[in-house]
This record gives structure tokens, C-alpha cells and sequence, in this order.
């Protein structure tokens, strides 16, 4: 499979995000087929296979006349999924500060997911958030409603970082989770950083959307090169939290070790409970390629059929 690489130090500079995620989508469809994963189901446009019986008014005889199979024009009222993207925006998915990095990558993962359900006639809604819900679309399948989601996704980008803008997932979920109808897809793009609460509140309010028999597939953006290795230079650094102002004066040889160890407890802990609670986690280095994005999705889409 191709690997679809994403610049992020050009990401907001972008100036027509709806042409990049199509791009990126068409990219990744192209190298499915190309690549041994051809059983999952790519063919997104805008038809179904004829079910025997059925009146035969929609069927497409311009497909028929190419493959001699019938297909059936698909509607919205035929849509198959509903998903809502979740995209935290708060201040600690500005770093790195320099291209605003795990945001940038949220950004450009929830546009090609947005792209991709609407190819296959799914319905699909976004919430941005920090320590509450920021902006929120309706869930549809519509082609004027996928250019208004990433309109919005694109006007994220251009914002400037906000001064200790905090996060808090566990109220978002619950508000969520309230309003989703039917069985859903939650997708949520976050680094799972927060001061303001523990995992245990964000847990609870993920049990809470798997009692409402929703599915949930959580993207964990990391820049593992400093979050996860803490690789800086052997100097002295004043670290300042993006969520709360506060300073640290330290120098990295002399925590590197411990905070290592901090940060793997942290992930095996989230890893664990994500499997605990049959939630489906993928861990995202900003280094990485998108069709892992894109290839997690149809994974897990496979399963929610």
C-alpha cells in the first residue's frame, strides 16, 4: 500500500483542504487495490448490488453495460452508518508550537475520514472541543454537508493558539452521548492529555457511550520523539503547560529516564482499559503516514456492519 505523507509544517497553509482530502482518499482507494487488504469493500460510489425481487427503476444500465452486474443508485435514506468525528482542540494539541503539529494532524485525519464515509454514503457529523463543546454539525451524508464540515475544519487551522485552553473529554462524551441517536461510530482525535481530569472520568464517560451501544475507535496523536522519549537536547529547558501556564525549569538528562516510565504506565494503563471496554485505540506518531488513519477506519468498519 502507498504511504499517504503528510507535510505538517505546510498543513496551515493550505488553502483548500476539501481537494486534499479527496486527494488523499483517492490516493489511499488507489493503493488498496493494489494491496493484498482487496477484501475490504472500496467500492464507495454510489450504488449497491440489485436485490432480486426489487422494483427496477434505480438500477444503473451504464454500469450494467460495463460489468454486466446490476447495481441500484444509492439515496441518503439508504445510509448505513452514522459517525461523529470528535476532534479535541484544546491547548495541548497546539504542539509542537512551531506547526501546531497534533492538531494539524487531527485536522487533516478527520477531513480524510469525513471524505472517505461520505464516498461510501455514510452519514457523518463533527464536534471540536477542549473544556467544552466548540462546534458541533448535524450528521448527514450529503455532499453539501461534507463542504461545510471541512470549511470548518479548515477555518480550525487557521486559529491561533489559544492561551491555556483546557481539556475535558468525560464532559464532552457524556453531552454526546446524551444526543447521538441510533447505534453509532464515535471517532475521537485526541493526545488524552489533561490536567483538569483523571482517566477514570474519561473512562466513565466512554462506558457510558458503549451502554448507549455506540462503537468507538479512539485516535491517540502523539509527537513521540519528545512526549513518549522526551529526546531534547542536554541543556537546560523551561517547559510551559499549553493547558495551564505553569513553568518548569529542568534539564532533560536528569528526568528522561522517569518520565519514560511515567509515560509508558500511561499507555499501557490507557491500552488496557481501552481493551477492557472494547474500545478500539490506535496510537499515532505525527511522523507516521496517514493510510494508518484511514486503514484503522476500515478496520474497524468492517466490524460495525
Amino acid at each position: 500500500m502507498s504511504r499517504i505523507e503528510v507535510d505538517l509544517d505546510a498543513v496551515r497553509q493550505v488553502e483548500n483542504l476539501e481537494f486534499l482530502a479527496k486527494k488523499m482518499v483517492e490516493g489511499f482507494i488507489t493503493g488498496l487495490h493494489k494491496s493484498p487488504y482487496h477484501g475490504f469493500s472500496v467500492e464507495f460510489s454510489e450504488h449497491r448490488l440489485y436485490n432480486p425481487g426489487e422494483s427496477t427503476r434505480h438500477i444503473d444500465w451504464k454500469v450494467f453495460a460495463r460489468t454486466e452486474k446490476l447495481f441500484v443508485k444509492r439515496y441518503e435514506e439508504e445510509t448505513n452508518l452514522r459517525c461523529q468525528l470528535l476532534l479535541d482542540v484544546s491547548g495541548s494539541m497546539y504542539y509542537p508550537t512551531h506547526n501546531y503539529g497534533k492538531l494539524s494532524y487531527g485536522v487533516i485525519a478527520a477531513a480524510a475520514l469525513a471524505t472517505l464515509l461520505q464516498k461510501q454514503r455514510d452519514a457523518v457529523g463533527l464536534t471540536t472541543f477542549s473544556d467544552h463543546i466548540e462546534y458541533q454539525t448535524p450528521i448527514k451524508s450529503t455532499g453539501a454537508h461534507l463542504h461545510t464540515l471541512l470549511l470548518a475544519l479548515q477555518g480550525q487551522l487557521k486559529k491561533t493558539a489559544p492561551p491555556q485552553k483546557q481539556t475535558k473529554v468525560g464532559n464532552v462524551l457524556h453531552q454526546i452521548a446524551q444526543t447521538l441517536p441510533k447505534r453509532s461510530l464515535v471517532i475521537l482525535f485526541t493526545d488524552m492529555l489533561s490536567q483538569s481530569e483523571q482517566l477514570d472520568e474519561v473512562f466513565t464517560a466512554l462506558q457510558h457511550l458503549r451502554h448507549q451501544q455506540h462503537e468507538i475507535l479512539i485516535f491517540h496523536i502523539t509527537h513521540a520523539e519528545t512526549e513518549e522519549e522526551f529526546n531534547f537536547a542536554d541543556r537546560p529547558f523551561t517547559f510551559v503547560g499549553l493547558e495551564t501556564g505553569d513553568r518548569v525549569k529542568v534539564q532533560p538528562s536528569d528526568v528522561r529516564e522517569a518520565y519514560v516510565q511515567a509515560m509508558q504506565r500511561f499507555k499501557n494503563e490507557l491500552k488496557m482499559r481501552c481493551g477492557q471496554h472494547r474500545i478500539d485505540l490506535v496510537s499515532v506518531d505525527l511522523k507516521e503516514p496517514m493510510d494508518k488513519v484511514l486503514y484503522a477506519y476500515l478496520v474497524k468498519r468492517q466490524k460495525v456492519r
